[in-house]
């Protein structure tokens, strides 16, 4: 087996029981890197000079016998919305195409502090506002398993490094399924923990109420690993929230008899692919040969999720993205005659499509006589998706569904019509509303597409999610298809 088709977790063993030198592992992923990154266009800086130093410590400090942290070694690929001190940062904007900063967000603090090494930064829908990565400043990545079409987003950089063997971990970041879909879509396993869980200091922010901060790798245990990592209370945080920190590796081996998991018929309904249903009622039959119990239940409000979700996020981004006006960040328009022309002249230039699009999208929504009759509104149809989600957490354990209503779509398919592609996060938005965790693992194949079944767990069980996830990936008989970068037969 080559070193970029080993699990990140065997590849610490073997780097710390010195069968494998860390600087191997870093020349491995960048020899692939060259290989596949001129067809998936998956990152947007790489770090190789950065991470073979960094190695080479690593090799080092286990040539010493000194103590090696628990990703001692690994490569790490970042989305490029997550701070790096030193590192361009960014988000796919031309606002920030230039921005280094001065300092690391709390989870690349984290990541380095246990040995992990950066490896780059992945390409992303700018300011994370997609569902395709196809509104980045700079390129559009590809999925592997089709070069013609899109990875998901807006994490489609991370996820496709991850199924393209360009990394064998990467954060990602979610606001309202941008772990799970593009995950989903590149057949990797993907987690957006609890709200509160994983510090976001340091997470260029979208919708802060929303925003989370998760992890992407090639299999459940790789992920727990990760998380792991990143989980933890953070001073830095104000929405940090400070309990017990727990092992989620110690939860992958129980097995799931007894578990209650939900299905909701609402998850099941008009948009979503009548194969993906098949195959995702197929794998609810899996968790009952395991030992868990399954039942039909019902969501009422998931119909106004996305609305909702959409109303409370541009509203919050509005807010959030006023801060990039010419002056404080990043770019500033040349010409100009006055401070009103600098800003508007900065934000016209700096900002893509998509983005404009939905600052003046959440500016209507909190403007004076629009209010309350959408933003508060919103607000309370989120409370209302909450009470939902409580209730049904009194009786099951989990919630399966779908990941995403459809298989990848090509690129371009959807560029046109923001309404259709707003559609892709249908499945997952309520979980972001509500701050509960859930992950999205790859259930099999359709027409040579992957396809993720979602997992949602009530907040901080994370464990269960785990577990659960781990004992459909060992037992369920879903063989895993390494992608093949397919683009010649697809005239790319």
């Amino acid at each position: 087996m080559k070193i970029v088709e080993i699990s990140a977790k065997e590849l610490a063993e073997r780097i710390k029981s010195k069968e494998i030198s860390s600087e191997e592992v870093i020349k491995a992923y960048f020899e692939r890197i060259e290989e596949a990154e001129e067809k998936v266009d998956a990152f947007i800086t790489l770090t190789k000079e950065d991470a073979l130093k960094s190695a080479k410590k690593t090799d080092e400090k286990i040539s010493r016998g000194e103590k090696l942290g628990a990703i001692e070694g690994i490569p790490v690929a970042i989305k490029d919305n997550i701070v790096t001190k030193g590192i361009k940062t960014t988000c796919a904007s031309k606002i920030l195409e230039n921005f280094i900063p001065p300092y690391n967000a709390t989870v690349v603090d984290k990541i380095k502090n246990e040995g992990g090494i950066i490896i780059g930064k992945t390409n992303m829908d700018e300011f994370a506002m997609g569902s395709s990565t196809e509104n980045s400043r700079f390129k559009n990545t590809k999925n592997p398993y089709d070069l013609s079409r899109v990875p998901g987003g807006s994490s489609g950089g991370s996820a496709a490094a991850v199924a393209s063997l360009e990394a064998p971990l990467a954060l990602g970041s979610e606001t309202g399924g941008s772990v799970r879909q593009p995950a989903s879509f590149c057949g990797v396993v993907g987690i957006k923990p609890t709200y509160g869980l994983v510090s976001r200091y340091g997470l260029i922010a979208f919708a802060s109420s929303l925003d989370q901060i998760g992890t992407l790798g090639r299999n459940v245990e790789d992920c727990a690993f990760m998380l792991n990592v990143i989980s933890g209370y953070d001073d830095k945080d104000s929405t940090s929230v400070n309990m017990v920190k727990k092992d989620y590796m110690k939860y992958l081996s129980e097995d799931i008899k007894g578990m209650k998991i939900a299905l909701p018929k609402e998850y099941f309904g008009e948009g979503v692919d009548k194969n993906i249903s098949e195959r995702i009622r197929e794998s609810a039959r899996a968790f009952e040969k395991l030992g868990a119990t399954i039942e039909e239940v019902s969501l009422p409000y998931t119909q106004y999720a996305l609305p909702c979700y959409y109303l409370i996020a541009t509203s919050e981004a509005s807010s959030n993205l006023a801060r990039f006006d010419g002056i404080r960040y990043g770019y500033r328009a040349k010409d100009y005659s006055d401070i009103n022309e600098l800003y508007i002249n900065t934000r016209s230039q700096g900002f893509g499509e998509e983005v404009k699009r939905r600052i003046m999208l959440g500016t209507y929504s909190l403007s004076s006589g629009y209010y309350d009759a959408y933003y508060k509104k919103a607000q309370k149809v989120r409370g209302l998706l909450k009470k939902d989600f409580d209730k049904i957490f009194e009786k099951y354990d989990l919630i399966l569904s779908p990941t995403s209503p459809t298989l990848p779509f090509r690129i371009g398919e959807r560029s046109d019509d923001p309404v259709s592609m707003y559609m892709a996060d249908v499945l997952t938005v309520s979980v972001n509303l509500t701050g509960c965790c859930a992950i999205s693992v790859p259930c099999g194949y359709i027409e040579n597409l992957p396809v993720g079944l979602q997992l949602i767990g009530n907040r901080f069980n994370e464990e269960k999610i785990l577990r659960a996830a781990y004992a459909f990936e060992k037992n369920s008989g879903t063989e895993k298809i390494l992608p093949d970068l397919r683009g010649e037969e697809n005239e790319i």
